[in-house]
């Protein structure tokens, strides 16, 4: 019997309920009072972090999530750009 959904919609579900998981974490962790209690929550912002980027570079390998090398040229550009931000 073949599946339903292929390894592709698989990873690519995955890792979008890995970037939720850490978006909702990440705002727990900023609208938490208790220390402990905030300590705890990016603790597991911290583990699900190293789950997506285990899923986005499995996807990544397997050809799903590729991503073209940046031009020097728009490197240098935005280098400079940012670099004069920093000083302002």
């Amino acid at each position: 019997m073949q599946g339903i959904y292929s390894e592709k919609e698989i990873l690519g579900d995955a890792l979008t309920a890995e970037k939720t998981a850490t978006s909702n974490y990440n705002m727990f962790a900023n609208e938490c009072a208790h220390e402990g209690l905030r300590n705890a929550i990016l603790d597991c912002l911290s583990k699900e972090h190293a789950i997506q980027v285990d899923v986005f570079n499995k996807m990544h390998e397997m050809g799903y999530y590729p991503t073209p090398e940046a031009q020097a040229d728009k490197v240098s550009q935005v280098k400079q750009k940012f670099s004069q931000t920093a000083t302002m």
